[in-house]
């Protein structure tokens, strides 16, 4: 009897760790040392992720591509500041769990292939985010699936305030071959701060489109490609109350981003996961692909 699921290692610019379904033609590589980030992920030959390789390779900068973890905050701070206790921090736009290094967990090859990545505090962390975390994230493949499971701990002794969300790049050559459902009425302008009706459609001739449906009324959306004969269907646990859309004019990927909180949550509140002290919570996204 073989097993379909495998587990390889390349050392590359960075170790990369390639999950492989044989059966379903799938693969998934993720790069631990570059921000826990998922890379690729292939489906009977087609690429899910966008990935922009000059970026990549670039330490100094953020990733452009696969999926940035983002914690403890989604989005931005107004100066990058918030307060804390009375005291005052800085954080950087979608936290620092996409830059650091993350541990390599348990490997499984039986009936799926799953890896876990961890991500504790440390000094840097501490420096501007005052509190004790273990973050544990599990990437699953199996058939045409991509899970990703999440639990975060609180190590603290006092209450832990903190958003997260995924930042996916999806590949898509041909933008104007769109067509979306996302369970939202409304969406409102990042830039503008204007709401607006959805009607399925996103205009891929604007220089950016950056938007965020926060009052969801279902657990998934869809994204159809026709240029790529591809469906894609992103489902997400009720922790999460946000969808966000991003994509910039001139490039092949557009984002949709689950967020458990809006921008700027660590100082309004508003959403925020308030985890007590040695308590944990867990999380899931999962996405599947089909082809038409």
């Amino acid at each position: 009897m073989t097993n379909d699921f495998a587990i390889a290692l390349e050392q590359k610019q960075y170790k990369t760790y390639t999950l492989s379904d044989v059966a379903a033609n799938s693969i998934l590589s993720i790069v631990p040392d570059r921000g826990g980030i998922v890379t690729s992920w292939q489906v009977e030959g087609q690429e899910i992720f966008y990935m922009d390789k000059e970026r990549f390779s670039n330490p100094e900068l953020t990733v452009r591509g696969g999926v940035p973890i983002l914690f403890p905050i989604c989005g931005n701070l107004p100066n990058n500041t918030y307060t804390h206790n009375v005291a005052e921090y800085q954080l950087k736009q979608h936290g620092f769990a996409r830059d650091l290094p993350w541990e390599v967990g348990e490997q499984v090859t039986v009936d799926k292939a799953a890896i876990t990545l961890l991500l504790k505090s440390n000094d840097l962390t501490r420096a501007v985010y005052p509190f004790d975390f273990q973050l544990s994230f599990t990437y699953q493949i199996k058939g045409n699936a991509l899970e990703i499971f999440q639990r975060y701990t609180n190590l603290s002794e006092e209450t832990m305030p903190f958003s997260s969300g995924l930042h996916p790049y999806f590949l898509a050559p041909d933008k104007h071959q769109l067509r979306f459902e996302i369970p939202g009425m409304q969406y409102k302008d990042q830039k503008t701060q204007n709401l607006d009706y959805f009607t399925g459609t996103f205009d891929p001739n604007l220089d950016e489109i950056d938007v965020s449906f926060d009052q969801l009324t279902g657990l998934a959306a869809t994204a159809m490609d026709r240029s790529r004969g591809l469906r894609l269907i992103l489902s997400y646990n009720s922790s999460y109350g946000s969808l966000v859309f991003w994509t910039l004019k001139g490039k092949e990927f557009y984002c949709l981003e689950p967020w458990t909180a809006p921008r700027n949550a660590l100082n309004t509140g508003g959403h925020l996961i308030k985890l007590k002290p040695g308590a944990s919570c867990e999380m899931l996204v999962r996405m599947t692909v089909s082809f038409f």
